[in-house]
């Protein structure tokens, strides 16, 4: 199948600066609007340059990447609080598992806007196949 477009045509979109907006819940086209219209829910469009943002395709990535870094940075953790204090089963028991979710609580869409922002900026699924309005006006 044969696009209209041609990619070498249009720009080249700066991957960092869009994933930084989408980790902070932001459009990444013009890190305005907002990306979620939930806690998950990725918005149809931007509100603020009318950016289509349904063609992401998160799916289960943002999750893996989740469990990946609360896991590494639990670990080490428990280990060095264990060696230094030797505090009861239960009180790690607890005290890890919620620090292990209000992490994930809290990484999760930041993880997810991030990939969102990078899908976005490579142009993948969708997201290249007509320029953005506001990528065409002069800044």
């Amino acid at each position: 199948m044969s696009h209209a477009y041609s990619d070498k045509a249009q720009p080249e979109r700066p991957v960092k600066p869009a994933m930084m907006r989408g980790a902070r819940g932001r459009c990444p086209c013009c890190g305005k609007g907002r990306l979620f219209q939930g806690y998950l829910s990725v918005s149809p469009a931007c509100r603020h340059c009318g950016e289509e943002l349904h063609h992401q395709r998160a799916d289960d990535g943002p999750a893996y990447l989740t469990i990946l870094l609360v896991s590494h940075l639990g670990a080490p953790f428990l280990l060095a609080i264990f060696m230094m204090y030797r505090p009861s089963a239960m009180s790690m028991l607890i005290g890890f598992s919620l620090g292990a979710v209000v992490l994930s609580l809290l990484l999760l869409p930041a993880i997810k806007g991030g990939l969102i922002g990078f899908q976005w900026a490579r142009r993948m699924h969708g997201f290249g196949s007509e320029p953005a309005m506001a990528e065409t006006a002069a800044p």
